[in-house]
This record gives C-alpha cells, structure tokens and sequence, in this order.
C-alpha cells in the first residue's frame, strides 16, 4: 500500500508541476504521469542505489551535491522511457526531480 500511495503522490506532483511550470517538464495526460511516477518509482528502488554506491567518493566530496545531480540523470531516463512525459533538457530534470520530491513528500505527509 504504501507504494501505491507513493505512486499517486508522484502522479499528481508530476502532473502540479507539468502545470504550474511547463517548461520544466510536462506530462500529456494523466496516463503519462502515472506511468512516469510507477517508472521512476522502479528506477528509484533498482538503478539508484547503484548509482549511488559507484558515485560514493564524489557524492562524499560535494558533502552530497551530486545526489541532485543523480536524481535529475534519473528522472531524465524515465522521460525518455514513458512516451508522453517529457523533461527540458538536463537542468529541467535537476530542478523537476527537487521539485517533485518536494511535492511529493508534502502530500505524503498529508494523505494518511
């Protein structure tokens, strides 16, 4: 269940942020958000923690910057994986990822 609930919050910070600022990412319906958010959602529990553990003496050496920069390689290969959900270039993909886990932690904390 609580991935289910991690999805939708996802889904829905995916499609706030597609709205609100369209020239960082956006989602071409809500098709397209959920499938990004259960995509990036596989990616997270399987591709990042690799990451993070072949990238650890950088990560060590930003005191953690270079997260961000992995999240927003991250959220970049699910928008060329999902047809319909597009990212605007690296940088777009750095700010949605900070964005979408901001809005997404926060309507975790309000759903139950």
């Amino acid at each position: 269940m609580p991935f289910l609930v991690r999805m939708g919050a996802n889904a829905v910070a995916i499609l706030l942020i597609g709205y609100m600022l369209p020239r960082v990412m956006n989602a071409d319906g809500v098709l397209a958000a959920l499938a990004a958010a259960f995509v990036l959602g596989l990616v997270n529990a399987v591709v990042r923690p690799l990451f993070v553990l072949l990238t650890l003496p950088l990560t060590v050496v930003t005191l953690g910057l270079f997260l961000l920069v992995i999240n927003g390689l991250l959220l970049w290969l699910v928008s060329a994986l999902v047809p319909g959900f597009h990212v605007n270039g690296f940088l777009g993909a750095v700010a949605g990822s900070v964005l979408v886990s901001a809005v997404s932690w926060i309507l975790t904390q309000v759903v139950p």
